[in-house]
């Protein structure tokens, strides 16, 4: 929603899903007679939760369901070569229980130290000095010459249909009966946005003349652009304060802790990236293994 988009500046919403307490932790699926809980979506949800930003909240549980099961299918297939009996494979399994205890942290710490409130208060204070853009419904006719638009505009001007005219002579063939809905500010060429939002409603343009060729237009309606309910805003709010608060609780942490970089090249190249004001990255919502 562009109105919104420009103020909050982020790249994708994460859906926050509350774990699931054990009395409540119904089986979903079973994969080979092992029974893939609700308790097993809520973590994948907390671990790869940054990644479903695309798909629709509908569509999230779906997916977050088939995860697991490929989980399961190939940790058995692991298991049955005997992966589990490795060197290397208890110290995978340290590994992932200090990050089972960083993403519990993150859960119960940052995540869960930002309320609706909070959320809530940041839309109020934003929506309060937002100022609605005005919307314009209209259609357009485009031909190839100013002589062929005058045309085009006598036939409107005595009262032809605009949606046969534009069907019959407009080089628009993806506006269908010339209607290219409502649009604001900034998303139409210039001179046929300074034209369309000229007109009232219900009159016809002059010829406008673009990179395109030339256009009749006839606006249909105004109005000002809907502004968002915080339903719509919710999430992508709380993926901000949870970044600012993982931000501060980080910090924190590095302030009171004491760290050697043992490795000499590692520590130069931090110290290279500290000169150059590069922050280390952050536990941003379980730190996104694509990254």
């Amino acid at each position: 929603m562009k109105i919104w988009s420009a103020l909050l500046l982020l790249a994708a919403s994460v859906s926050f899903v509350p774990f699931t307490a054990a009395a409540e932790d119904a089986v979903l699926a079973r994969v080979n007679g092992v029974d893939i809980k609700q308790s097993d979506i809520d973590f994948a949800a907390s671990e790869v939760g940054p990644r479903l930003g695309n798909y629709r909240p509908e569509d999230r549980k779906r997916v977050l369901l088939q995860f697991v099961i490929e989980n399961e299918l190939m940790a058995a297939a692991g298991e049955k070569e005997k992966l589990n009996e490795t060197d290397t494979f208890d110290a995978r399994v340290k590994y992932h229980a200090r990050r089972a205890l960083r993403d519990a942290f993150f859960d119960a710490s940052i995540t869960g130290a930002v309320d609706d409130q909070a959320a809530k208060t940041i839309y109020e204070d934003k929506i309060a000095k937002m100022n609605p853009e005005q919307e314009v419904h209209a259609r357009h006719i485009l031909v190839g010459s100013e002589a062929e638009a005058k045309q085009v505009q006598e036939r409107l001007k005595k009262g032809e249909d605009f949606a046969a005219v534009a069907k019959e002579t407009s080089k628009d063939k993806n506006a269908e009966g010339g209607d290219l809905g409502f649009f604001t500010r900034g998303q139409m060429l210039k001179p046929f946005e300074d034209a369309a939002f000229a007109l009232d409603v219900g009159e016809l343009s002059d010829p406008v003349q673009t990179q395109f060729g030339w256009h009749i237009i006839k606006v249909e309606e105004k109005r000002d652009q809907k502004m968002p309910s915080f339903d719509d805003v919710k999430e992508a709010i709380t993926t901000q304060l949870v970044a600012q608060k993982a931000q501060a609780v980080v910090t924190e942490l590095r302030g009171s802790a004491e760290i050697e970089i043992v490795d000499p090249e590692i520590k130069r190249a931090m110290d290279d990236a500290a000169m150059r004001g590069e922050a280390p990255p952050l536990p941003d919502e379980k730190f996104d293994e694509d990254h």
